[in-house]
């Protein structure tokens, strides 16, 4: 089904891009400054809104003429390409957008053409839906969990991954104690914050630092 696979939106958007030659910097070059100046890791618009698995932004200016059979075209402008998988399908994760950053959204998107503003969500929605089309495939590494699920599993593989490394060897009924305070302990620990590297947690068993 487009746009959706399992329980992941996958959510496209091409927003055709203002053209105005009287500007000193033209509309596509400020959102190419704009997105530069955004941090990529847990402190990015998108890790601060959650459900997000990947998102991606770009200015496409033109397409390319690859030859013979196909035909020389050319877009009637630029356009912004928005690419995103989420947790929830258009209105759902455009509302957690909305509310998270809407800032960052008007930053960009008031460079596109027919864009409304963040002061009326329905308003929003319908010009999303305008720009949107069908999304049919998906960032290979984005399973069926959710965002917090998919952090959590990644937490769990490697905290597994260093009590192994660390207890080698040990006799088995105490390697079987300590995997079963590790195993508590790891119940408790915080989901990892999306978007930055994931932390290394620190579990101690029978006096064994991971």
């Amino acid at each position: 089904m487009p746009n959706q696979n399992g329980r992941v939106f996958g959510l496209t958007f091409l927003c055709p891009i203002l053209d105005d030659e009287t500007l000193q910097i033209s509309h596509d070059l400020q959102i190419r400054d704009y997105l530069a100046t955004l941090p990529t890791d847990e402190r990015s618009p998108f890790a601060l809104a959650p459900g997000t698995h990947v998102a991606r932004l770009v200015v496409m200016d033109d397409v390319i003429y690859v030859g013979m059979p196909a035909h020389e075209e050319h877009l009637a402008s630029k356009y912004l390409v928005f690419e995103t998988n989420t947790d929830a399908d258009l209105p759902g994760y455009l509302r957690t957008l909305f509310d998270a950053i809407p800032q960052h959204i008007d930053a960009v998107w008031s460079h596109c053409t027919g864009y409304p503003g963040t002061a009326d969500f329905d308003k929003l929605l319908a010009y999303m839906k305008a720009c949107q089309i069908p999304t049919t495939f998906f960032f290979a590494a984005v399973n069926d969990k959710s965002v917090t699920e998919t952090l959590l599993a990644l937490q769990t593989q490697r905290a597994v991954a260093e009590f192994i490394t660390t207890h080698q060897g040990m006799a088995p009924a105490q390697l079987q104690r300590e995997f079963l305070e590790f195993y508590q302990a790891l119940q408790s620990l915080p989901c990892p914050a999306a978007g930055g590297k994931l932390p290394r947690r620190v579990i101690k068993t029978g006096g064994h630092n991971e």
